[in-house]
């Protein structure tokens, strides 16, 4: 949890080159509530089922009411990303431009962004540009090989480099 705590801090701490204004910490001091509340979201309470997804938004709607953050009442929490630019609850689906199909492109090389695909990308992404490891288990066939690839290839800055690796669950250590 802190880990993806921390990698929302990473802009507020100071360089020899960087120097963050008053103005900048109160901006991080009156988001801290939502960057710990979106923080819990996508630490402990990422590893459940869909049922347990709903207890969990149930309980934490119910225990956050203290907190001072007004959460969006429409969908589960797990629905929305904190922005930090506008500090506001957007869906993720805002958080991308519209898909649209490329008709050149062939039908194996076609990825139509999910919920699921476009959160995992921004949490690896966002852990990944802050020097954070990143772990992606889950069930084989959910995309997890593809949305990481496209994610390395396509959505990182251009100081990375991707350098790929092959495994699949028939690989062996001989």
């Amino acid at each position: 949890m802190f880990r993806l705590f921390d990698c929302y801090l990473a802009d507020y701490i100071e360089t020899e080159i960087k120097k963050v204004s008053n103005d900048r910490v109160e901006e991080l001091i009156n988001m801290i509530p939502q960057i710990w509340i979106f923080s819990f979201i996508w630490s402990i309470g990422t590893t459940t089922t869909l049922a347990g997804r709903l207890k969990f938004d149930k309980w934490l709607r119910d225990n956050m009411s203290t907190s001072g953050v007004d959460f969006p009442q429409d969908k589960l929490v797990y629905d929305y990303n904190f922005n930090v630019e506008t500090k506001n609850w957007d869906l993720w689906f805002d958080t991308i431009q519209p898909y649209t199909v490329d008709i050149k492109q062939s039908f194996n090389e076609i990825v139509v962004p999910t919920l699921d695909s476009i959160r995992m990308k921004f949490l690896v992404g966002l852990c990944l540009k802050n020097g954070k490891q990143v772990m992606t288990p889950g069930p084989t066939g959910t995309g997890k090989s593809v949305n990481t690839a496209e994610l390395l290839t396509y959505g990182l800055p251009e100081e990375y480099q991707t350098l790929v690796m092959t495994f699949s669950a028939q690989t062996s250590a001989n």
